[in-house]
This record gives C-alpha cells, sequence and structure tokens, in this order.
C-alpha cells in the first residue's frame, strides 16, 4: 500500500493549543496504529526540545484518502498546525522491512 507523509509546523506559540488537543491526537494515532496503517509518527522538536510540529506517515489507498484521514486528526480540526503538506513517499530505507 502506498505511504503519505503528514510534515506540519504549529502555529506560533503554539503549544498550549497542542496540549490541550493532545490526548483526543494521541488516540487517533492510536487507532491508526491499531490498524496497521502508521510506519511512524512523531513530533518535530526545535533546538530546546519543544514540540513545534508533526512528521506522521501512513498507509493509504491514494492521496485523497490519506489527506482525508489526516483531516480527522484533532491537531487538524482544531487548527494547530499553521502550515502542513500531504506528499506520497516510497521507503527504500532500512532495507530489508
Amino acid at each position: 500500500m502506498p505511504l503519505y507523509t503528514l510534515i506540519a509546523k504549529d502555529r506560533k506559540k503554539g503549544l498550549d493549543q497542542r496540549m490541550a488537543h493532545r490526548p483526543a491526537h494521541l488516540e487517533h494515532m492510536a487507532q491508526l496504529d491499531a490498524a496497521g496503517r502508521i510506519q511512524y509518527g512523531g513530533p518535530v522538536l526545535d533546538d530546546d526540545g519543544n514540540m513545534v510540529g508533526s512528521l506522521i506517515i501512513i498507509e493509504a489507498d491514494d492521496l485523497e484518502s490519506a489527506r482525508a484521514t489526516f483531516g480527522k486528526d484533532p491537531y487538524m480540526i482544531h487548527g494547530v498546525f499553521e502550515h502542513y503538506d500531504v506528499v506520497e513517499t516510497k521507503k527504500i530505507f532500512p532495507r530489508g522491512n
């Protein structure tokens, strides 16, 4: 199944908003994980180790389906991100996985 990546940057001073919606975001991610659709998911960190964005790679049938899945994430619904992209990717490394 094709892989799609969400690369997102939080709004400036958005940590409070991120934290307010984090439990619902983690539940959304846990559902995707239970369905075996997540290849990678985690926050993007700044030089001080603060969460300032997200990087998530999921399996989806096509780009439209990936966008719809990401669109259901509480971070997207509540406008945590200042900017985001959803793009198709292809796993090359690590080999053998």
